[in-house]
């Protein structure tokens, strides 16, 4: 349903997405509706995989955080400050939480990518956090864009154009990703790579 990556290098970090939505077997491009996946929170871009109804939704769940409460400049700040919007995303936005029935925690039912001055990092469904040092990619175009930035890592020298290698690679090869692709780029704090 889509190709979102995040890349760390040369002291930048990256997000990149496409931008198509897609119905079941219908494509609703960006000529139609402005599809943006990436969407801006304090100092961090964050982009989606899944249904189109987690946009809004985390958006407005994390704009409404009381002040202290959104940090995600580290791998336990960002599980912290989802760990607290998770009953917020139930109580106040009807979160369907079950995946299967043995599932050992309750789901946020999303996979989500950040992007800061602080690094690269990944959400998943079970809260699970992950921080990345190179690059990684959500959604259904993930395989293409993780090869293609594998491949690409030491031919390119920033981490935009890796990014943007990453997210073609997935609207190339993948059915549900499409262009245009947005992309956003942020300086490091420290350079670790």
């Amino acid at each position: 349903m889509t190709t979102v990556v995040v890349v760390r290098k040369n002291g930048t970090v990256a997000i990149a997405a496409d931008t198509l939505v897609t119905f079941g077997d219908t494509r609703l491009a960006h000529g139609y509706e402005a599809n943006e996946k990436l969407f801006k929170v304090g100092d961090s871009w964050i982009g989606m995989a899944g249904t189109t109804a987690h946009f809004p939704v985390l958006r407005r769940a994390l704009d409404s955080l009381p002040p202290g409460e959104l940090r995600l400049h580290s791998r336990d700040q960002v599980f912290e400050t989802f760990l607290k919007l998770h009953p917020k995303l139930k109580e106040t936005f009807f979160l369907n939480t079950k995946e299967e029935d043995a599932d050992p925690y309750e789901s946020s039912q999303f996979t989500a990518l950040i992007a800061n001055h602080a690094g690269i990092f990944g959400v998943y469904s079970y809260r699970e956090v992950f921080e990345f040092d190179r690059f990684w990619a959500v959604g259904t175009g993930r395989a293409f864009a993780l090869g293609a930035m594998y491949a690409g890592f030491d031919k390119l020298k920033t981490a935009r154009e890796l990014a943007e290698l990453g997210v073609r690679s997935g609207c190339e090869f993948d059915k549900n990703s499409s262009g245009p692709i947005h992309a956003h780029t942020i300086k490091l704090n420290v350079v670790k790579g």
